[in-house]
């Protein structure tokens, strides 16, 4: 038995219990079906006595006459040793999930059987359940039977490949390599000639939009030159199975809104959620949509909804990854604008939380295009004219794109709009002029 042992929280808890007890699992549900139910004698390495080294492990996957990975949570492990099982057998590889769980996108992509989770701790009522769902119709015994995806997709396996199919890949790799030299020149041309350039590039790699990387840093390079209609009809042209990535959904959700359809942004990252999961980037989009709902609207009660709603949303993303910066670095101009009580309480915190949070990204990854637009909102938000003034430097030296600009210009106005100090204001006014300039293509 492949699984997860102990405690595990759930990533997604709006769709399942906020933790789940896997050794509970185990012992009143999976290993009572396993060994009553199927008449296998049923182990898990995590019960060994010491540590099982990686040799006992594989040979353990290669040689037992079945493997039962239970893929409810995203386990790094879990999905190794699928994927060592997979190589090893042509036959024997089964893979469980609770019914309300999500796997990533290549094993959601492969058949499984599922059970009933409404609770973690595991119930009587509910271990019967499991084990009455996993019988059913004898779903898991037919699964058994099937062919791993690395024999069903490889004739020649475990043999070698044909000199030809060598070729071929190093063909693709060398094109690879040449397309994304391209995307990289595209991005350090000049920025009068950027638009034009990624419209080229798309074009040009028109019969390799089926290749998920040539799409996505295709989709990317139109993203960020804000050629937002060509995003939209650019996914659109996709194939299907490239459409329904979850980051080819969000991206669309993205043009749509920049085209002016909010509504249907929503309704798309709402239904994404929904069958993908939460995630922090979602819902600071989500609040995104609702921000821009909130700068249009003209009636005063609606106005007012679009901003409790852009600040619930990007609170959400805050909450479920305080590593990332962009939920965060949203709210502080959000919380003052709506000015009730407790809100600059909750602006200086999550001004806090999106300094430590951006400061951690820029350690990890000082290319981040990011970064600098980020700082310059928070040096805006907190009236440091003289950060300000640096950050705009870094920005005119090192360049942005001009989607991180369209995106950071109207949060610097709203800052400006809030500052108290009439010479900081003045003085802020003065860099945003500047960085307007800057935006322009």
């Amino acid at each position: 038995m492949v699984m997860p042992f102990g405690k595990k929280a759930n990533p997604d808890p709006q769709r399942g219990p906020a933790t789940i007890d896997f050794d509970a699992l185990w012992e009143k549900a999976l290993e009572p079906f396993i060994r009553r139910d199927l008449g296998f004698q049923a182990i898990r390495a995590d019960q060994e006595i010491g540590a099982l080294i990686i040799v006992e492990m594989i040979e353990r996957l290669a040689v037992s006459d079945l493997v039962i990975a239970d893929v409810t949570v995203p386990n790094g492990n879990v999905y190794y040793e699928v994927g060592v099982r997979h190589a090893a057998r042509e036959t024997g590889c089964v893979m469980i999930a609770a019914e309300w769980s999500r796997q990533l996108f290549d094993i959601d992509q492969l058949r499984r059987v599922t059970y009933p989770l409404p609770e973690g701790e595991i119930t009587d009522d509910t271990a019967s359940a499991i084990r009455k769902k996993l019988n059913e119709k004898q779903g898991l015994v037919k699964l058994a039977g099937g062919k791993s995806p690395v024999y069903q997709c490889l004739p020649w396996y475990p043999g070698q490949p044909e000199e030809e199919k060598r070729r071929k890949l190093q063909q693709f790799v060398d094109e690879l390599t040449a397309f994304q030299t391209e995307v990289r020149s595209a991005r350090k041309g000049a920025k009068g000639d950027r638009q034009k350039l990624a419209r080229e590039l798309r074009d040009k790699y028109a019969a390799r939009a089926d290749l998920e990387p040539v799409a996505t840093q295709l989709m990317y390079l139109l993203r960020d030159a804000a050629l937002w209609q060509d995003v939209f009809d650019y996914i659109g042209s996709l194939p299907e199975k490239l459409q329904t990535l979850p980051v080819m959904q969000e991206q669309r959700s993205l043009a749509a809104s920049k085209l002016g359809n909010h509504a249907q942004a929503i309704a798309e990252l709402e239904q994404l959620i929904e069958r993908h999961g939460d995630t922090s980037e979602r819902r600071g989009l989500l609040g995104g949509r609702y921000k821009k709902l909130y700068t249009g609207a003209e009636d005063p009660d609606e106005k007012a909804g679009y901003l409790d709603n852009a600040i619930e949303e990007y609170s959400k993303g805050m909450r479920l990854d305080l590593n990332d910066y962009y939920p965060s670095s949203n709210l502080p101009r959000l919380l003052r604008s709506r000015g009730q009580e407790d809100d600059e309480a909750a602006a200086q915190a999550a001004a806090s939380i999106a300094l430590y949070a951006v400061e951690r990204a820029r350690a990890r990854n000082p290319n981040d295009e990011w970064i600098n637009p980020t700082l310059l909102g928070a040096a805006f938000d907190a009236g440091d004219l003289k950060r300000a003034k640096a950050l705009y430097q870094e920005v005119r030296k090192t360049g942005a794109p001009k989607f991180h600009l369209d995106t950071t210009v109207p949060d610097l106005e709203l800052s400006v709009q809030l500052t108290p100090d009439a010479a900081v204001k003045a003085g802020l006014a003065t860099i945003l002029e500047d960085l307007k300039r800057l935006a322009q293509p």
